[in-house]
């Protein structure tokens, strides 16, 4: 029986339909291991601002009658990423839902975009949620297929965990710690390299194709290389990805815009952290040595990958090389890629998005 879980989930909700909604008290929807928290930390630091709250965080992995109530009897709801129980559970009038999601812009094709079977339940969750925020007019139409949203209900309003890069950090401290943690050279410029998984297993070992030692003998008087594997890597490839060499893998540090704050240049491919660096207005490489493979056989991007995105592709370690020795780098597109995944980039998505549920 297709969803069994989350159906189990709509029932057990159903107890508490008629429970009475509190108008100053707001949940978040989240799993135990609190991925994508930033949106829902930045919404709650706003609203907190606006009067007193009560805030409830509601763990989609964890059973709780109390926390189903809590759920049931909240103004506003937040989600930051998927769940499917959603298609589910029926809430009342008074409720209002709000899928924030967890990354700008559009990059590559994903949920109803690509997987055609997922639409059905898409567009059921849809019919629950009032409003889904993303970043920018131009992409409103990718998001509607993607959730199978109707337009009307999507906002561009903004992503609230890009506020962070408005607030007063001390970059100097930030690359300090950074260097005394992994005993590196302050003096050095930061290389981060963030690769996205692929479907095709052999294709994950980034040092099965960037030379390791080519690129620090170039580029290590300059430069250190700070490898941040995606989370999901693990599922993609089951061996160890390290190499003999100079290079500290990051993967582990807990704040991913910390890294991009402190950074002087991205190597990437296709994962969406282009979308958010280039925010920033600092230069990616598109590292992509499997590129006509991922064309082929992955699940596409909202845009001509070749032709759109911010920086320079290279596909051998020698490219890669060449471009950051000689700052092969070109702002101008950086600039254009930015104007069509954001409508604003002022620190302030988070007051946009309070104002306009608040209103």
């Amino acid at each position: 029986m297709p969803y069994l879980k989350h159906k189990v989930y709509g029932l057990l909700f159903k107890l508490f339909k008629h429970t009475h909604v509190e108008n100053n008290r707001i949940s978040f929807i989240i799993d135990s291991k609190e991925s994508f928290k930033g949106n829902l930390d930045y919404i709650k630091k706003e609203f907190e601002k606006r009067g007193d709250y009560e805030f409830h965080f509601f763990y989609k992995d964890k059973l709780s009658f109390g926390s189903f109530k809590k759920l049931a009897g909240s103004k506003f709801i937040f989600l930051n990423d998927n769940f499917f129980p959603l298609a589910f559970m029926k809430f009342g009038s008074n409720n209002v839902i709000v899928q924030l999601w967890h990354a700008p812009g559009a990059s590559k094709k994903f949920g109803g975009s690509v997987d055609i079977g997922s639409r059905e339940i898409l567009s059921k969750i849809s019919q629950n949620t009032d409003y889904l925020i993303v970043t920018s007019k131009n992409i409103i139409s990718y998001y509607s297929e993607a959730f199978q949203m109707p337009k009307d209900k999507i906002k561009p309003l903004g992503l609230p965990r890009m506020d962070y890069y408005f607030e007063n950090h001390n970059l100097n401290k930030l690359k300090k710690d950074f260097c005394e943690k992994y005993s590196l050279s302050q003096d050095k410029k930061i290389i981060l390299y963030a690769p996205t998984f692929r479907d095709e297993e052999k294709f994950n070992n980034v040092f099965n194709y960037l030379d390791l030692d080519k690129f620090n003998e170039k580029l290590s008087d300059e430069y250190i290389l700070a490898l941040r594997l995606h989370p999901k890597i693990k599922d993609f490839y089951k061996d160890d990805i390290s190499a003999q060499g100079k290079y500290v893998d990051v993967s582990n540090w807990e704040s991913e815009q910390e890294l991009m704050l402190i950074s002087d240049v991205l190597i990437t491919d296709y994962s969406s952290i282009m979308i958010e660096y280039s925010a920033l207005n600092k230069p990616t490489v598109f590292f992509t040595y499997d590129l006509n493979e991922y064309l082929a056989n992955e699940r596409g991007f909202y845009y001509d990958f070749k032709t759109t995105v911010p920086g320079p592709i290279v596909y051998t370690s020698d490219e890669l090389i060449d471009v950051i020795e000689n700052e092969k780098f070109d702002k101008s597109k950086i600039s254009e890629f930015v104007k069509t995944q954001f409508d604003e980039i002022d620190g302030r998505s988070s007051e946009r998005i309070v104002n306009y549920l608040l209103k």
